[in-house]
């Protein structure tokens, strides 16, 4: 009887520090890793967007497409 009482303690005790069998702790700590992921893939988004921002480039235009055309 002693062994399968130390053995419930025993078990009790990792099923309390264990992440799956606390799900007050568990739900919380999710919670808190799903706003960090979305606060990190926000700033990365932003952040990419700033670097990699349109640049104007000159493209050579047709002089007739012009909005005052030019014709020879």
């Amino acid at each position: 009887m002693s062994h399968n009482q130390e053995y419930h303690e025993e078990l009790k005790k990792v099923q309390d520090s264990d992440f799956t069998h606390n799900w007050v702790s568990s739900s919380g700590f999710l919670f808190y890793l799903q706003v960090a992921c979305f606060v990190a893939f926000t700033l990365g988004g932003c952040y990419m967007l700033y670097t990699k921002r349109y640049e104007k480039i000159n493209v050579p235009v047709q002089e007739s497409s012009l909005y005052t055309p030019k014709y020879k």
